[in-house]
């Protein structure tokens, strides 16, 4: 049996959320440059821009579908993934890096069987690009959503993500 993508969701659209999007939508239409605010503005109602919401976008707005989908691949700020419910970050900055932080990367990845930019399929988790978190004191360190774990090694990686885990 193939292994599913792990990029590959189906899209759980809400009638509160497009009736969001359809509000959003006449509010620019017929307004030059307002790919950019709708774009934010629908990844800010489901969390990602789905290719249901793009073509949603693209027929609200009379824009080719090749346009958004174009835009929202290249700026960074969009996603066409949606994110776990538990945010992971990495800390790659030099102090965090010259002290491992790249092993616990790669444990993450391994334990959670997901790279950079993907959600594992049960929507738990994902893993960021993360650069320097700021504390660099706690070299090497990993974040999860607001949570921040200092001078971990890669043995801690488990029960972190066990912890949360059990939070469902």
């Amino acid at each position: 049996m193939a292994k599913k993508s792990k990029t590959d969701f189906p899209f759980e659209g809400t009638p509160e959320q497009e009736e969001k999007l359809k509000e959003l939508i006449a509010k620019y239409t017929d307004v030059q440059g307002a790919l950019m605010p709708v774009l934010q503005g629908a990844q800010d109602i489901y969390g990602y821009l789905p290719i249901e919401v793009q073509k949603m976008i693209a027929d609200g707005l009379h824009i080719p579908l090749q346009t958004i989908y174009g835009v929202a691949t290249f700026y960074s700020q969009f996603t066409l993934t949606p994110k776990g419910k538990y945010r992971i970050g990495v800390c790659l900055g030099t102090a965090c890096y010259v002290k491992g932080s790249a092993q616990i990367l790669e444990e993450i990845k391994k334990e959670l069987d997901i790279d950079v930019k993907e959600t594992t399929p049960d929507r738990l988790f994902s893993i960021e690009d993360t650069r320097c978190l700021g504390c660099c004191g706690l070299a090497p360190v990993m974040k999860i959503n607001d949570d921040v774990y200092g001078r971990v090694v890669p043995e801690d990686v488990h029960s972190i993500l066990e912890k949360y885990r059990l939070l469902g």
